[in-house]
């Protein structure tokens, strides 16, 4: 007997055999040959070739379909300074709602904007995610970003949380807090950022460099409201109420007010919430510090932003679009609070737990384009003032 079969696994010997180097498919056809039987005439044998032919046929076809539909998918590329975990969920959430492929590439925001900037025109990135509306400024002068033309998306964010020339919006809202010991400070001595230029708090201040663009967003806020000269007398007396030369991160900021190294430091507030949910070390830190939220009887609170903008030679605008729409959509601003304990641009989410405890705060509503404008005047200050 003669019989063909058709399967689609790793080849063997006596097997006729299709494969398309795009996909990951194999079909075969094997021969199984029995005993002789005399009574297969020429037709019969003729007629079961001519099958297993339209078998590869169809095989080829079907599988070249297949190709052509993943093929097919429109691809939208994103350069994020966003972690991973903090923004692919997102997006794969997006691609699964838009038959869409999404590709990502995380490094840290200046090596991104350098990349950008090395790749030029043949930069396959169409979207540019980061924290700090500093380093939107900075992408935004490098002339890698294009401006958001469509009023739809454009309107999604608060005036105080877009780009005066809309080439970049805010996603997510974090708070520049006070983190204070209880058991050393009064709640009365706390009131502004002002304020911790004030004598009382020699040797009691732990903050980062000045290198950190956190505290270089903070100042160029200050440059907003006061002035150049007013802030640099700000930022004479701040640096030397400083407990210890500036370093680490904020959350080491927490662990060196927890420790009694300082009475109190400058954290963004996610980086508290964060340890609340960290390892033993960080809980037990946290367990030891309150946070105030400063300004609250003049202008709020600073606040900064992570945000998102098209690339200047982005292929894909109109995907772009959609995707910023998908961020502002009220599933996907909650997920920020819940995922990395920050807060929503938009009005109307409820707010995690952790953030709900921490109570109201007033937000200055400076806007944001105005940390990126003043971001060298910021640096040069902090370099006079000494703070390192």
């Amino acid at each position: 007997m003669y019989i063909v079969n058709k399967q689609c696994k790793s080849t063997g010997s006596n097997k006729i055999q299709y494969t398309n180097e795009n996909t990951s498919h194999l079909c075969y056809y094997q021969y199984q040959y029995g005993p002789f039987d005399d009574s297969l005439d020429g037709l019969t044998t003729m007629k079961l070739h001519i099958k297993s032919i339209l078998y590869i046929t169809l095989c080829c076809v079907f599988t070249q379909l297949a190709h052509s539909e993943t093929q097919s998918k429109e691809e939208l590329n994103v350069y994020s300074a966003r972690k991973e975990a903090y923004i692919k969920p997102l997006l794969d959430k997006f691609a699964e709602q838009h038959n869409v492929q999404v590709n990502l590439v995380t490094s840290k925001a200046d090596a991104l904007i350098q990349r950008l900037n090395n790749e030029g025109k043949n930069s396959p990135a169409d979207v540019f995610i980061t924290t700090d509306a500093g380093r939107l400024h900075r992408a935004k002068e490098a002339d890698l970003l294009q401006a958001i033309t469509d009023e739809s998306v454009i309107q999604l964010a608060p005036e105080q949380y877009r780009d005066p020339e809309n080439y970049w919006l805010g996603l997510s809202v974090r708070v520049r807090a006070i983190i204070y010991n209880d058991e050393r400070v009064q709640l009365s001595e706390l009131s502004s950022y002002e304020n911790l230029a004030d004598p009382i708090w020699k040797n009691r201040i732990c903050v980062r460099s000045s290198n950190n663009i956190y505290n270089q967003s903070l100042v160029a806020s200050l440059i907003a409201h006061h002035g150049e000269e007013a802030t640099q007398s700000w930022a004479n007396d701040f640096a030397v109420n400083l407990a210890r030369k500036p370093q680490g991160g904020d959350r080491d900021q927490v662990k060196a007010v927890a420790a009694g190294q300082c009475d109190v430091a400058l954290v963004n507030s996610y980086y508290l919430g964060n340890m609340i949910n960290g390892s033993e070390e960080e809980q037990a830190a946290v367990a030891k510090v309150k946070l105030f939220w400063p300004n609250q009887s003049d202008r709020g609170a600073h606040v900064n932003i992570s945000g998102i903008a098209i690339t200047k030679y982005a292929k894909h605008v109109e995907l772009a679009n959609k995707l910023i729409t998908f961020l502002f959509t009220k599933e996907a601003q909650a997920w920020y609070g819940d995922v990395n304990l920050e807060f929503a641009v938009i009005e109307g989410i409820e707010p995690n737990q952790i953030l709900e405890s921490w109570g109201p705060f007033k937000a200055d509503t400076l806007n944001l384009g105005k940390l990126g404008e003043f971001n060298a005047n910021a640096v040069q200050i902090m370099d006079r003032a000494k703070w390192r």
